[in-house]
C-alpha cells in the first residue's frame, strides 16, 4: 500500500525534473512580491527580498501575510486620501 501513496507523486517529480516545473502565479501578496505553484508537482515558490525566486517555508508564509496586510492597508489609505483630495 505504501508504494500507491508515492506513486502519483513520483511522476510529477520526475516530469518535472526532465522538462522543468511549470510555474504559474497562486497568489499576489504585493505589486513585486507573488507566490508561485508548479503546476505539475505542487512545488512552492516566493520572491524574496532581492527578488529571486525560494521555496515558500512556513516562516516565508508568514512574511508574505503581514507584507500583504500591510500593502492591503496602504493601498486602502491611499485610495481614500486620493478620493478626498478629489472632491475638494
Amino acid at each position: 500500500m505504501q508504494n500507491d501513496i508515492t506513486k502519483p507523486t513520483l511522476i510529477p517529480k520526475v516530469y518535472c525534473s526532465l522538462f522543468g516545473h511549470s510555474y504559474h502565479v497562486t497568489k499576489k501578496v504585493t505589486y513585486h512580491v507573488k507566490e508561485y505553484t508548479c503546476s505539475h508537482c505542487k512545488k512552492q515558490l516566493t520572491t524574496n527580498g532581492n527578488g529571486n525566486l525560494v521555496e515558500l517555508t512556513p516562516k516565508f508564509k508568514e512574511i508574505n501575510a503581514i507584507l500583504e496586510r500591510i500593502h492591503q492597508s496602504r493601498t486602502q489609505r491611499l485610495k481614500k486620501k486620493t478620493f478626498a483630495s478629489s472632491i475638494c
